[in-house]
């Protein structure tokens, strides 16, 4: 080895020796447990790792990314049948958030919530899932009502078990991680301003990690 001051000898092992440790703390993307490993039961929503982002066609020069930042989801988690799962989700209409520039000449984070969504009439948005496929693999889908600025409609979201652990290496209980997709017409809940200018079509990625309660 090439003679090196011992700063940077020292450095030169520190990573890997930093990295072979965390792999033997908690491993490497480990494959998790089987679903039937886990306890059936109730899972709240962890936050701190959840995401709902929104997506919409802008004039076909760009895709338009916003989200929201207040949610919760109620993930009741049949392991034994796991088409008797349900999922019902509450979303506040006033954390919606883009990254629109210059708030202060035009607050459009509040104009989406209060004028395109019709926040002080329907303060959340809501689903409740009325089927839940079997896993083929990991992926399945979730059926239900959507309900946006007063409105309901159907939608399926495409949904994808991605980890089960029946003890999380951070957390020490039970934890499980969903995504889902879907695209919905904006216009059937009759959020049509600029449409089909403006997509009509929106996507829609949500992310989210459950911890069983009662642990």
């Amino acid at each position: 080895m090439q003679n090196l001051p011992k700063s940077k000898l020292i450095g030169s092992f520190r990573k890997p020796f930093v990295t072979a440790v965390c792999l033997l703390m908690f491993g490497h993307a480990s494959a998790g447990d089987s679903l039937g490993d886990m306890p059936a039961g109730d899972y709240d929503l962890d936050l701190t790792h959840a995401s709902v982002i929104w997506k919409v066609n802008h004039l076909g020069f760009s895709t338009y990314p916003g989200r929201f930042t207040d949610f919760d989801v109620d993930l009741n988690l049949n392991t034994a049948d796991f088409e008797k799962s349900t999922v019902a989700v509450d979303i506040k209409v006033d954390s919606i958030q883009t990254a629109y520039p210059n708030p202060e000449k035009e607050d459009f984070d509040k104009v989406l919530a209060t004028e395109w969504l019709k926040s002080a009439e329907h303060p959340s948005i809501t689903f409740s899932s009325s089927s839940v496929s079997a896993l083929n693999g990991d992926s399945f889908t979730i059926s239900g009502d959507l309900s946006i600025a007063g409105k309901t409609a159907p939608v399926t979201l495409n949904a994808k078990l991605n980890k089960a652990a029946v003890k999380h290496p951070f957390v020490g209980k039970p934890v499980i991680g969903f995504s889902a997709t879907t695209t919905v017409d904006r216009t059937q809940w009759g959020v049509s301003k600029f449409a089909p200018s403006l997509g009509a079509d929106v996507a829609i990625e949500i992310e989210g990690e459950f911890v069983h309660v009662g642990e």
